[in-house]
């Protein structure tokens, strides 16, 4: 695997389940990693235990200024940013007929328009670094219809077609932009769906079980590494063989 020593990279959602894998991950790998998320107890413990090599920031991906704060502390902090993780998001199931508003806005807000904002704020400082690695967090939500989850559904459909896009604008600045879609995976989040439905997607995946945060941690470290040098704007599917 590349090195990541000397690099910095910001990874959103980093107090719990997947978003702490891959900064845990990232951090052992040698990079400089900041925590984000609105948990700040789980988030600074999470970063404390790597010492001046991490630090956590209180984030709300869907702020703006929040964003500029984030990436500015970054840069005082570490002097340059090579790679942005956006893992935060938020599931809140709810049918078609049934989703309101305001929480069909909520996810849009923090899934999509945050990672929106952390690839617009992020590319600028990897620009003067001379290039760098962003990845998104799909779904396999977006590449199928489930029932039941519509908001969430749309945002990551929607988390591909940004990825796709920004890759090709940023390509010329040596700027990689890429996509992780995990399945189930055992993580907090799962607890917004039946016992009966979680027990089937692990049935229903040809591995026989739910993922794992660190399952997806692994993919991240690729993408963000040097090994994946010519890989950008595609869809990795971590997914144990569900979507076959």
């Amino acid at each position: 695997m590349a090195s990541l020593n000397g690099k910095t990279i910001i990874v959103t959602g980093a107090a719990n389940g997947i978003g702490r894998a891959e900064a845990e991950l990232l951090a052992r790998s040698g990079a400089n990693v900041v925590f984000t998320d609105l948990d700040e107890a789980n988030g600074t413990a999470a970063a404390e235990a790597f010492g001046e090599q991490a630090v956590f920031i209180r984030h709300d991906v869907s702020s703006a200024a929040d964003w500029q704060r984030v990436i500015a502390t970054t840069i005082e902090r570490f002097g340059r940013l090579d790679g942005l993780v956006n893992n935060a998001g938020i599931y809140r199931p709810g049918a078609l007929e049934d989703t309101t508003e305001e929480n069909f806005d909520t996810q849009v807000a923090i899934n999509q328009k945050g990672t929106f904002f952390g690839m617009q704020y992020a590319a600028a400082e990897m620009k003067k670094s001379g290039g760098g690695s962003i990845v998104n967090t799909s779904s396999i939500c977006g590449i199928r219809g489930f029932r039941g989850c519509i908001a969430y559904n749309g945002t990551k459909w929607a988390i591909r077609g940004l990825t796709k896009t920004a890759a090709a604008e940023l390509g010329k600045y040596g700027i990689r932009v890429n996509a992780v879609l995990p399945g189930f995976v055992d993580t907090n989040i799962l607890s917004a769906n039946s016992d009966e439905m979680n027990q089937q997607a692990a049935k229903d995946s040809v591995l026989n079980r739910l993922g794992r945060p660190e399952d997806i941690a692994s993919l991240v470290l690729y993408l963000i590494s040097d090994d994946s040098a010519f890989v950008t704007g595609a869809d990795l599917l971590a997914d144990g063989g569900y979507t076959l």
